[in-house]
């Protein structure tokens, strides 16, 4: 990715895709535009821009503190859209499904969300977002203890063998 890229991923120059979103020089003509400028607005700490693009409907407070805590504390490492419904230029509402990464305290984190999006008078703007939960790992074999003989067939105990 150039200097000139647009944090969201779209390939195109940071003034061809999220800026004029981010400065208020138009508005975004689908739910993705929208939901790939927010991401943008978090890499670039706009929380105006994070703000103003809620709708008044939104299930939760804006804690702008906490907000601007995390977009200026992190490092935004890119943005995956996982998933469209809707949201096109002819819809009145939308969902996006997308996965955010980004660094804190030196550790790679992804925030996988669920985002509905309504359009009112022409205006898309963010409702609410579900966070994804990460699927739960299932083992397909059975856990070896550390007292148990070894499953490479050594005849030692786990602990002593594989498992050292």
């Amino acid at each position: 990715m150039s200097a000139n890229s647009c944090p969201c991923g779209s390939e195109k120059s940071f003034g061809q895709c999220c800026g004029p979103l981010l400065a208020g020089r138009r508005e975004a003509k689908t739910a993705e535009e929208l939901m790939r400028s927010r991401y943008t607005a978090f890499v670039k700490a706009d929380i105006e821009h994070i703000k103003r693009t809620r709708h008044p409907r939104s299930s939760n407070e804006f804690d702008e503190e906490s907000v601007r805590a995390w977009a200026e504390g992190s490092a935004w490492k890119g943005l995956e859209i996982k998933k469209v419904e809707g949201g096109g230029a002819d819809d009145d509402n939308g969902t996006v499904d997308f996965v955010a990464t980004y660094e804190d305290d030196g550790e790679e984190q992804k925030h996988e969300e669920h985002a509905v999006f309504i359009r009112l008078d022409g205006r898309w703007s963010f409702v609410d977002g579900d966070y994804v939960k990460p699927e739960t790992f299932h083992r397909d074999a059975p856990k070896v203890g550390r007292n148990d003989p070894c499953p490479c067939g050594s005849g030692k105990k786990h602990k002593k063998c594989c498992g050292a």
